[in-house]
């Protein structure tokens, strides 16, 4: 099997990283995009080194899908640790183990720290919990793979705790750009359920009072259904099984095929194959078909089980991004849950890297309710508005600070000027990016024509410092020319050749410091 070229990179990215020292990292890649395979991938050329790799999950379905990916993609076997099956004696030298099994001591014992070289954990966001960590110490010198789709912030922040790198991520916008995932289209339906009486357990909202928020709505939603959802495959997600049965027998008087599946369902899987043979066109659940399950047809999603997990939402949506004949686009319906909390996902949190952007996405695709609209298109809508505000702060900050008379360049003029949302949308993850930026890269920044002062941490200091080095390489403005020529009202000079801007400094100066009369500063072009 040949990998995709983001697969290959990818592969190529994890052992570059354990090559380097780095033992535990991590690649991200969105729901849909072959996270399996490429592990997969992993695994064989591990093997071939003579390694002995454990593939760790906390389902018996992941564990399945595993060893079934590997053994199609590479033609190798898998044995098996997980409550009576055991791998010691077995001469394959790859392990698929159930988390759970792992986790007791006296199987762990029977286990040497070095009896595996390499251990890949599918759906990492998983692995700070007690019963991994337990797991993971005992083989400290294996290298380390985790595997997850997109996570929210704080799962990166809590995965950099344990990680060390990035190896590799690849995103959802770039897999819709490139063909591999379908377009979403996002319809925000202007319902306000009333969230006030939701608590909140463990970093997201208990689901038992937002079962008991919805119910009042579930037949307002049902009959919004009926507008969007007639002619599409369907999967709804909700908070409790009592509640997803409720909700199946509505969708059914109003004329749906609709099906129900949980974690008790003896025949779950002849409804889940009824449902992808069109037997029936919506499927309810419980939370149960967030993590391996795939149905390739499914062309639209409706959550209605808020929550305040990014990984989560991903994870949900992410059942009806693959592509599949005669699917041209994703249906996503959103709700507008009546709430201050602003942690709750939206459709924006599919797509933006920053939170500002995300804020205003959601507040522009409420002004559009009733309308599916394009979340990429929305996206860059949103991150424009965002740009324009910043600059109309900046203008502002600017006029206040030209009596100061600065030889440094704010390090926010730096970013607006060279149109870098990575670096204004930056977040430290792991330890050594979120210390204070050493004296160093201060001294550095300043030598560079940066006023550090600003710059809170040292991952954010790094990330400015690689980009002066690359825009040296690449032949663009300094800072110092930025700062000299946006001071006379020139835009964007970031984006500007070195050359360009050098030409143009030299005929101010030669005009005795006074741009050319000949020359309009607000509507100069650098190109």
């Amino acid at each position: 099997m040949e990998l995709r070229p983001y697969q290959q990179e990818a592969k190529d990215a994890i052992f570059e990283q354990w090559d380097s020292g780095v033992k535990k990292t991590l690649l991200v890649l969105p729901t849909g995009c072959g996270k399996t395979i490429v592990f997969a991938k992993v695994t064989e050329d591990c093997v071939r080194k003579g390694n002995r790799v454990l593939i760790l999950a906390h389902r018996g379905e992941l564990l399945e899908q595993a060893a079934d990916k590997i053994q199609k993609s590479t033609g190798l076997g898998c044995a098996v640790e997980k409550a009576e099956q055991s791998c010691r004696g077995s001469w394959f030298r790859i392990v698929v183990g159930s988390v759970q099994t792992l986790m007791n001591s006296k199987r762990l014992s029977q286990f040497s720290e070095n009896y595996f070289d390499t251990i890949i954990i599918d759906e990492a966001h998983h692995c700070i919990s007690d019963s991994y960590q337990r797991v993971l110490k005992h083989f400290p010198d294996a290298n380390v793979l985790g595997v997850t789709a997109t996570p929210d912030r704080g799962d990166m922040r809590n995965l950099g705790q344990y990680f060390e790198s990035l190896a590799y991520e690849y995103t959802l916008p770039k897999a819709i750009k490139e063909g591999y995932l379908s377009p979403i289209k996002a319809l925000t339906i202007p319902l306000k359920i009333d969230m006030s009486g939701v608590g909140v357990q463990a970093g997201d909202f208990k689901v038992g009072d937002i079962s008991t928020a919805l119910d009042p709505y579930l037949e307002s939603i049902a009959q919004e259904m009926e507008k969007y959802c007639r002619d599409k495959k369907t999967v709804v997600f909700l908070p409790l099984v009592k509640t997803s049965q409720k909700f199946r027998d509505l969708l059914n008087e109003h004329g749906f095929q609709a099906a129900e599946v949980n974690g008790s369902s003896d025949d779950r899987a002849q409804i889940l194959k009824d449902f992808e043979d069109g037997r029936y066109n919506v499927l309810c659940n419980s939370m149960l078909l967030t993590e391996g399950w795939d149905c390739p047809s499914v062309d639209c999603i409706v959550v209605l089980r808020p929550t305040k997990v990014r990984s989560l939402y991903c994870q949900m949506v992410g059942r009806g991004t693959r592509l599949s004949p005669g699917k041209d686009h994703l249906l996503l319906l959103d709700f507008l849950w009546h709430t201050e909390r602003h942690e709750l996902c939206h459709p924006a949190s599919l797509i933006c890297e920053s939170e500002e952007v995300a804020q205003k996405m959601t507040e522009n695709l409420e002004k559009e309710a009733g309308c599916p609209v394009d979340i990429e298109e929305a996206e860059k809508t949103a991150s424009e508005d965002v740009v324009a505000q910043r600059e109309e702060a900046l203008a502002k900050q600017l006029s206040e600070m030209k009596r100061r008379k600065k030889k440094l360049v704010d390090p926010l003029q730096f970013e607006m000027s060279i149109q870098a949302e990575d670096l204004s949308g930056y977040v430290p993850s792991f330890g050594w990016e979120m210390a204070p930026p050493s004296d160093k890269q201060k001294n550095t920044l300043e030598k560079l024509g940066i006023l550090p002062d600003q710059i809170e941490n040292a991952g954010k200091a790094a990330k400015i410092l690689d980009r002066l080095d690359k825009r040296r390489q690449e032949g663009l403005t300094t800072p110092k020319q930025i700062r000299f020529l946006e001071g006379r009202g020139f835009q964007h000079v970031g984006t500007w050749q070195f050359e360009t801007a050098r030409k143009l400094i030299d005929r101010i100066a030669a005009n005795g410091w006074r741009v050319p009369a000949d020359i309009i500063p607000a509507e100069y072009k650098g190109a």
